[in-house]
């Protein structure tokens, strides 16, 4: 999900030299600088840690993001940067095509709302008690992509086999630079942005784009695309990818089911195309389907059926950028493959407001 660029940030992230070298912001009374680590991170530092040694440093990042004491404070640009490198050692290991059996509980865009992500975890249980599928999107938009992207990262490390990550849109550079992810590090890490955005993009790049459950639900941020034939066409989908060109990759990542059409068009949203309910029985006779599970769209009750309900759209970021009175949901799917829907109410606006103001 996109929305409006923001333009004329006070947090750019410099692209100098001496920033992408980490030697600007080194001020001998900075406050940032009192919370980091002196010595620069290097991959080597991490490859010569053992699992075990890596288990407790996920434990611990876990409970730090959980303290809700501000990540600024309670990470170091350096433990940030071990993250990054553990989780795309990962993304790497895995599959394209991510293999998943029931039960799990598949959510939606959650776009830096931290606070809905946690409401999600309360409601299904946090890993490993539950287990779960993300479809991408976890970034921008809200005000903490961080805590949302680090935390399902470090439970990703921590329960592997419990929680799987796939990419959206968004986890992509060139919609990410501009709607917001890429000033939030800037504003939050001044000293070392340049060098976490840059490992993030590599992290993303990585990360799978698909999922199958039970192999019979198809799961993807996006939708369907004129280029896809069979599955194996998802399993060998290049990676490392910017999906930044016409291509399944992007299709993957953008394309939007169309009530009012046949086949393939163009997108209105200017990227990849659109396809209509025909395209979705096809492919669901074709690759022995029962659902298609994808994120991508707001959507009033946080799920949407379409194509005689052999497609579903989720999105799990209730009251989305605080504009929408949407609500959010988890896609439930049983041991034996019965699909339901958790419901995320948005907050109750009234809440919000000062005592004795109501709403109009």
């Amino acid at each position: 999900m996109t929305a409006v660029v923001q333009k004329n940030s006070k947090h750019r992230i410099s692209d100098s030299k001496d920033v992408k070298d980490g030697k600007v912001g080194k001020e001998k009374n900075s406050k940032e600088d009192a919370s980091l680590d002196e010595r620069p991170v290097r991959e080597k530092d991490y490859t010569a840690c053992s699992e075990a040694e890596n288990k407790v440093f996920v434990e611990k990042m876990i409970l730090n993001i959980l303290s809700c004491k501000g990540l600024s404070k309670q990470l170091s640009s350096n433990e940030i940067l071990r993250l990054l490198f553990l989780g795309k050692r990962l993304f790497i290991s895995q599959a394209r095509m991510v293999e998943i059996e029931a039960p799990v509980r598949i959510c939606g865009d959650t776009h830096g709302q931290y606070g809905d992500l946690i409401r999600l975890f309360h409601k299904g249980g946090f890993p490993p008690k539950s287990n779960y599928l993300f479809l991408g999107d976890y970034v921008d938009r809200g005000r903490h992509s961080l805590e949302v992207i680090l935390l399902l990262l470090c439970y990703k490390l921590r329960f592997e086999r419990n929680i799987f990550l796939l990419r959206g849109n968004h986890e992509c550079a060139h919609i990410n630079f501009a709607y917001g992810f890429r000033d939030e590090i800037g504003h939050r890490k001044p000293r070392d942005a340049c060098v976490i955005y840059n490992e993030f993009k590599e992290m993303f790049n990585v990360m799978p784009l698909t999922a199958i459950v039970g192999s019979r639900i198809l799961c993807m941020h996006g939708g369907l695309s004129p280029r896809l034939n069979t599955l194996d066409d998802l399993r060998k989908m290049p990676s490392p990818t910017e999906a930044a060109t016409d291509s399944l990759e992007m299709d993957i990542l953008w394309a939007d089911p169309m009530n009012d059409q046949t086949g393939f068009k163009p997108s209105l949203r200017g990227a990849s195309v659109s396809f209509g309910p025909d395209v979705v029985s096809k492919i669901c006779k074709d690759f022995d389907l029962d659902l298609i599970v994808r994120a991508h769209q707001v959507v009033q009750d946080g799920f949407e059926f379409f194509a005689n309900r052999r497609l579903v759209t989720i999105f799990s970021a209730p009251h989305y950028c605080g504009q929408f009175d949407n609500s959010g949901s988890m896609c439930v799917v049983s041991e034996g493959l019965e699909v339901s829907f958790d419901i995320l109410r948005p907050a109750k606006i009234e809440a919000q407001l000062p005592r004795g103001v109501t709403p109009k």
